[in-house]
């Protein structure tokens, strides 16, 4: 786990600037500006699909953004699939209708919780998005608030803003020059929340996503899972710049994430002044090599050149050595060139740092260094591909080069799963947001505002279990967040049992049995109700309780009292329990006599085993002690 100041890096003094954005799906009826079902469909499920190209236009300033320039680099086909669960909507070819009213609610009751002021109107505005997850080319997104603020252990941290918005498409597969999308989640409505650069360390970041996180599903209306919440982080530190990190969608690795983007901005800033000091340059210079690997043993080469490739080389000054310095765990300033090189369509570069290597000699290099008259302080790139492209992505290699030189880029980069990033697309500009003129404005009042119902936080609501119940606090909060936290207070004022025993009926043995294969979704809440009061009444014990749910899953329309007969699980009397304890205790008095009352723990199991869930484990186990004591005293 990060830590707030691992070695060499002390975030205050490195002027760390963070804020996060949280993007969460909403469990509504339908999507956002149709009235299709927020489903998640199979790919097999698709009935039709098509295909079209997308390009930048100018914004409302007459500026082209700078991240959808990049974008076209590569001229890439986007192929979309359809499913009866999708419309004409989707797929761009009829307007919009209005904003889903459910979808606004939620997200006006998410502004209130965050003490937000909101908009008088809301307006819907399109972001241009031309990666192809949106069909359109734009993303549709509605500003709802703003000037929010949350309390945290380092002090209040502000949110700036709240927006409605819709989804984007899924990515199915990705051919190279064409991606593949599903249009199944396109249009679900999608709430984006964006803190100020208030976050003061990683363990902070992680706090503020946590407590934002619980926010949202205290809600109870939004969507679990995995890819139906997502974090991106915003780092930059004194010197360095703001970078944008899409895509965080596990909790434990905000922290990580945020320290290791601090540390690459270090490292970076480390190799800005050593080129410096080498008075690097980048004279721009590409140089046409293919001859020198016509016979190479390079699989990558040589099976580019036998399809039409050609090899390119360019020199770097004062670069020698740099190329191959780490600056996250598993990354070097040549894999930073390398993500550009690929955004033109190449697979990558080869750098000197690394070669030979991949099948390429010394030789091979030696004479590329020749053909370059490239000295030792040099470091030489080489790409491979079609001519066109491979040109493309030089150009991109001398771009990056150039910033190493000058400054730590201002960047979106995607998260990987240890925690490092990798370069996406440039930042993006305020010249992609237009208005939406297909979609009318809706007029927020007093009366909305005021009938807004605010739930019950859970957090508060942990406390209060702990408090009401006296559940300890891991228990309370694994029942506060369970779509069962009003079954439980239903059944704890009702029956006089345990309360531990209901949250473990409630959420740990369902989960248990559905590992197993149970199908747990068929109990009712009458199933469990019935279960629990034969289990206050005595007459099965608790230790049953999840083989009686077995046999209600597998037949849930018969009766409780019925799964309990057939599965055998009608308790038995003091005296039964007692004959069964003194049967295997002496059957067993060679253990007893030489573990003592050690000897409780491997019995108990075995007469537990024999009374299969009929009898609660502490009246066995207070048996059992006396059985054994008795022994040891004769």
């Amino acid at each position: 786990m990060a830590t707030d100041n691992p070695p060499g890096l002390d975030y205050r003094q490195l002027g760390l600037v963070c804020g996060i954005e949280i993007h969460q799906q909403l469990d509504t009826a339908c999507k956002l500006f149709c009235g299709c079902p927020t489903v998640h469909r199979e790919v097999e499920d698709s009935n039709f699909e098509f295909f079209r190209y997308l390009r930048p236009s100018r914004g409302e300033l007459g500026q082209i953004d700078r991240a959808a320039l990049e974008e076209v680099l590569v001229s890439r086909k986007f192929h979309y699939k359809c499913y009866d669960t999708t419309c004409l909507v989707e797929a761009d070819e009829e307007p919009p209708s209005e904003i889903d009213p459910q979808a606004l609610k939620i997200s006006l009751v998410i502004a209130r919780l965050l003490n937000m002021l909101i908009v008088d109107e809301v307006f819907t505005m399109r972001k241009m998005v031309i990666d192809g997850s949106n069909t359109s080319g734009f993303q549709r997104t509605a500003f709802i608030g703003s000037n929010g603020c949350i309390q945290t252990d380092q002090g209040p941290v502000g949110i700036d803003i709240l927006c409605l918005e819709e989804e984007a498409a899924r990515i199915i597969e990705d051919r190279g020059d064409s991606l593949v999308y599903s249009l199944d989640r396109l249009g679900i409505p999608l709430v984006e929340i964006g803190t100020a650069p208030d976050i003061v360390s990683p363990a902070h970041a992680r706090e503020v996503a946590s407590y934002l996180g619980m926010i949202l599903r205290s809600t109870g209306q939004v969507k679990r899972g995995l890819g139906t919440i997502r974090q991106d982080v915003n780092v930059s530190i004194r010197g360095g710049a703001r970078v944008e990190i899409k895509g965080v969608q596990a909790l434990n690795l905000v922290d990580k994430i945020v320290e290791l983007e601090a540390l690459r901005q270090v490292k970076l800033l480390q190799i800005r002044e050593e080129l410096n000091r080498r008075q690097a340059a980048v004279d721009g210079s590409i140089f046409d090599v293919t001859a020198i690997f016509s016979g190479t043993d390079s699989k990558v080469l040589a099976r580019s050149i036998k399809n039409g490739g050609v090899v390119l080389a360019c020199r770097l000054a004062g670069f020698a050595g740099l190329l191959g310095r780490q600056i996250q765990p598993g990354r070097r300033l040549g894999t930073e060139i390398s993500d550009r090189a690929k955004r033109a369509g190449v697979g990558g570069i080869f750098h000197s740092d690394e070669l030979p290597a991949y099948g390429i000699t010394a030789a091979e290099v030696g004479a590329v260094r020749d053909q370059l008259q490239a000295g030792e302080e040099y470091a030489g790139i080489m790409v491979t591909g079609a001519e066109e492209r491979a040109r493309k992505a030089m150009d991109a290699v001398f771009v990056r080069a150039r910033e190493a030189m000058a400054v730590v880029p201002e960047e979106t980069r995607r998260a990987t799963p240890n925690g490092c990033s990798e370069y996406m697309r440039p930042l993006p500009g305020s010249a992609r947001m237009y208005p939406e003129t297909d979609v009318p404005s809706v007029a927020i009042t007093a009366e909305m505002l005021d009938g807004l119902e605010l739930p019950e936080l859970f957090i508060a609501r942990s406390e209060r279990f702990a408090r009401d119940y006296g559940l300890n606090p891991e228990l309370a909060r694994v029942m506060a967040a369970s779509p069962n936290y009003q079954l439980f207070e239903e059944i704890s004022s009702r029956i006089q049992l345990s309360p531990s025993i209901v949250v473990r009926a409630l959420e740990t043995i369902p989960i248990e049995l559905a590992r197993e294969g149970v199908d747990v979704s068929v109990l009712s809440d009458d199933h469990f109700k019935e279960a629990l009061k034969l289990v206050a009444e005595g007459r099965i014990a608790k230790e049953g309780l999840a083989e009686l749910f077995c046999a209600l899953a597998k037949d849930p329309e018969r009766s409780v009292d019925d799964a309990v007969s057939a599965s055998g699980l009608a308790g038995v009397d003091e005296a039964e329990v007692a004959r069964i304890v003194q049967a295997i205790v002496a059957d067993r008095l060679e253990l007893v006599h030489s573990k003592g009352e050690r000897a409780v723990a491997p019995l108990m199991g075995l007469v537990m085993k024999e009374l299969r869930g009929k009898v609660d484990g502490a009246l066995v186990s207070a048996i059992l002690k006396k059985e054994i004591q008795n022994i040891l005293i004769e």
